[in-house]
């Protein structure tokens, strides 16, 4: 059985029924009705604002789109195949209830700039909403820094131990990490929020329409100034994408973290029953679930972008087919990246439980604290270089004696450089290590108590 032609008279035959399937885009497109109907609303008032249809003919199609509107709402509209995409699923309808006046809504526009329009407003909107997911995620941050400055942390460079930091000031770098990404998505908003419509198939059209009142109805900052442009940019959708990669990026960096301090072997933090599963053989195990699938489903927003760079870089103007391939790499990264915020957010509120007595342990079991000793010297004017060598040396027959630089007697520091002083241990206890580190943007409690104040500021920005 043949399909029903959706196109002109120019075409004797309809699709073969496998290829109406290839070609259709309803399954995933569906998504885009609401916005496809907004973008038609602003569309008929134009026409109707600009005399190209007549007052009451406007005022009908409106009616008629927003009785759709309610429609699908109510769960009564669900076109099938057979409609090809929602655009015409939408139109098909509207001629249904308007009549041929619902024929007359497509006058001055194509389905490549009313496409561009609807995945525009749908943007617009998913990064609004994933802007408040990244806002409530560094709320949750900040929540913990609050409560965790002057608990200690082993920080690592190369996954060895570096030096002794605050636990909040570990947080607040993630916390920093969200605010880029937070400022990132309202700079490519800019550029999601102007408006195709009207550019028609590729050329604009020859109806004396009115696009900075369509723009300006719909909330859009400006038309696009040219029409080829219009119907071809996905620019936009390369950044979100791109955007969207780095938020999954510094997810996927916190969950690797996550994962590591809830092993045995590191045992920095324990996982409650809320946020972590089970084995189906192992009845010992509790497994870190959400931060091992937020780190695997980064890859897959890696991927849409990647495909999506691929799509785009041998199209030649205007408007092709390929663009269709757009629309489900948009829908999946918006609902997994939201999806990973809000996990993330839970899993930190509420699913794990940081084990302070232990993190306080941990950095006084290591030579973290070397650089603390080099500082010292540097101080009392030995020239670094030579204060690091000297430090250096004093680790390795530490390591061989199977001491720490806490344990050395003040006669042993002396032995190393007359500079020592009974003052040497305050100087290397892990809580002044961190203290000490008072410079801006440091580690030292009353730099981080200030950022904290500064992250608090940042979450009242709009």
């Amino acid at each position: 059985m043949t399909q029903p032609k959706t196109w002109s008279q120019r075409f004797e035959s309809a699709l073969d029924p496998a290829i109406a399937r290839f070609n259709a885009s309803i399954s995933f497109d569906i998504e885009l009705i609401e916005f496809d109907i907004t973008g038609s609303v602003a569309h008929a008032k134009m026409l109707a604002h600009t005399g190209i249809i007549s007052a009451a003919e406007g005022e009908q199609l409106v009616a008629g789109l927003e009785q759709i509107r309610q429609e699908y709402r109510d769960g009564n509209f669900n076109p099938g195949v057979d409609a090809e995409d929602v655009h015409f699923a939408v139109e098909r309808r509207l001629t249904e209830i308007a009549g041929d006046v619902g024929k007359k809504l497509h006058t001055a526009r194509s389905r490549n700039d009313q496409v561009g329009t609807d995945t525009r407003l749908y943007l617009r909107e998913k990064i609004t909403e994933i802007r408040q997911h990244l806002r409530e995620f560094q709320t949750v941050l900040l929540d913990l820094a609050q409560v965790h400055v002057e608990t200690p942390i082993p920080g690592y460079t190369h996954l060895q131990r570096a030096q002794p930091i605050s636990l909040a000031h570990h947080l607040l770098a993630y916390f920093q990490m969200a605010q880029r990404d937070w400022e990132r998505l309202g700079e490519i908003y800019q550029r999601v929020n102007i408006s195709p419509l009207g550019c028609g198939a590729l050329a604009g059209t020859t109806f004396p329409i009115d696009r900075h009142y369509t723009a300006e109805l719909l909330g859009f900052a400006r038309p696009y100034s040219n029409s080829l442009d219009g119907v071809s940019d996905r620019d936009f959708a390369i950044e979100f994408l791109a955007a969207a990669s780095l938020i999954m990026v510094h997810l996927s960096r916190l969950s690797e973290e996550i994962i590591l301090w809830a092993s045995q072997e590191f045992s920095f933090i324990s996982l409650k029953d809320s946020c972590a599963t089970g084995s189906s053989i192992m009845p010992q195990k509790k497994n870190p679930d959400v931060p091992e699938l937020v780190r695997g489903k980064s890859g897959r927003v890696f991927g849409h972008l990647q495909a999506m760079l691929v799509l785009l870089k041998g199209l030649p103007l205007a408007y092709n087919k390929d663009l269709q391939e757009d629309k489900e790499a948009l829908f999946d990264t918006v609902k997994t990246v939201k999806a990973c915020l809000e996990a993330t957010s839970i899993l930190l509120r509420d699913g794990l439980e940081f084990r302070t007595a232990r993190l306080t342990a941990a950095v006084a079991e290591d030579f973290s604290n070397a650089t603390d000793v080099a500082d010292y010297l540097a101080a009392k004017g030995v020239p670094f270089r030579e204060a690091y060598n000297l430090v250096g040396k004093v680790v390795k027959t530490s390591l061989a004696a199977g001491k720490l630089l806490k344990d050395l007697t003040l006669a042993e520091w002396q032995e190393l450089h007359p500079a020592f002083a009974e003052d040497i241990y305050q100087a290397i206890a892990p809580r002044q290590v961190i203290a000490a580190r008072n410079s801006y943007g440091g580690t030292g409690f009353e730099q981080v108590r200030q950022a904290i104040q500064t992250a608090q500021i940042q979450l009242q920005q709009n």
